[in-house]
């Protein structure tokens, strides 16, 4: 079986789309790295097949949470070509809202709380800072954008109006459950979880209608959907270093880059010196997360 047999269904900004049959699709991780909404020219070696073995330890580590879409990781109907960075995955009619869980204050965050005292409609106390945590876990959902387009933070109310109550209720509990797991299999760890956002749909019955439980879906927990910090140095009011792509962000909106954000200009290719650092990153995310070895997932 070759990747080029299955008909290409869609792209994002990391990840491609493939269809196997009626129930399953192909989704294969490239080594692209976004940021700020853009595709960077340059690519982040094994950041791909990094990405797919991080998603597989998480959904296999909150199957008990929450079910997910992955039908398979080895199989013979995954073409050689992308192994290690594809999943079979069944096919789900997902909810158009991001769920995210904050348990720290930063990013974009930090700006609605610094304009407004709250966090998409959730209140909190006065005098936070940059990595404050917080006193509980929040979801903080936002509508999802097109592709080359921002996410926009909203309140559970509007959660609530688009999607109804009780779909509402649900991701937000699911969602806040999934956390509290994650954060404290991190914690175990010594890395602090500090935000991250999930995605969930529902599966078809035999009539074609979407329906049942609420199933996790496309990745999980890694350092592209999620900012990881070393427990270590923790210390509010203060970007903390971290195992995620904010260390690309930084590059970006440093003077090194000459770029500018505000500028209708695309940003520049990353220095070697970054990517290695970005893809350092990443594996260091998984592996200290999964206590298992790279070298092993890739065989």
């Amino acid at each position: 079986m070759e990747l080029s047999e299955y008909r290409h269904l869609a792209s994002g900004k990391v990840r491609d789309l493939y269809e196997v049959d009626d129930e399953l699709l192909l989704m294969v991780a490239s080594d692209r790295i976004s940021a700020f909404d853009h595709i960077l020219p340059t690519p982040i070696p094994d950041k791909g097949r990094i990405l797919t073995a991080m998603s597989m330890f998480w959904f296999e580590l909150l199957a008990d949470v929450v079910p997910h879409h992955v039908a398979a990781y080895e199989d013979s109907r995954i073409p050689s070509e992308v192994t290690g960075r594809a999943l079979l995955v069944r096919r789900l009619s997902m909810v158009q809202i991001e769920c995210v869980a904050r348990g720290y204050l930063t990013g974009s965050g930090l700006l609605d709380y610094q304009r407004t005292g709250a966090v998409c409609g959730v209140e909190l106390p006065p005098g936070l800072v940059e990595s404050s945590a917080l006193d509980h876990p929040i979801f903080t959902p936002a509508a999802k954008a097109a592709l080359g387009s921002h996410d926009e933070n909203i309140t559970f109310a509007t959660v609530r109006e688009t999607v109804g109550d009780e779909l509402a209720e649900r991701l937000r509990e699911t969602t806040l459950a999934i956390y509290r797991v994650a954060s404290e299999h991190a914690a175990g760890r010594g890395i602090i979880l500090a935000d991250t956002k999930f995605e969930f749909g529902f599966g078809f019955a035999r009539d074609g209608v979407p329906g049942g439980p609420l199933v996790l879906g496309d990745e999980v927990l890694t350092p592209d959907s999620s900012r990881f910090w070393p427990a270590d140095g923790y210390q509010a009011g203060q970007v903390q270093p971290s195992y995620d792509k904010q260390f690309v962000r930084n590059w970006l909106t440093s003077a090194d880059s000459g770029w500018d954000r505000a500028a209708d200009q695309p940003p520049p290719s990353l220095p070697p010196d970054v990517v290695e650092a970005t893809r350092d990153r990443y594996l260091q995310a998984y592996e200290k997360l999964s206590g298992a070895s790279f070298a092993d997932w890739i065989g």
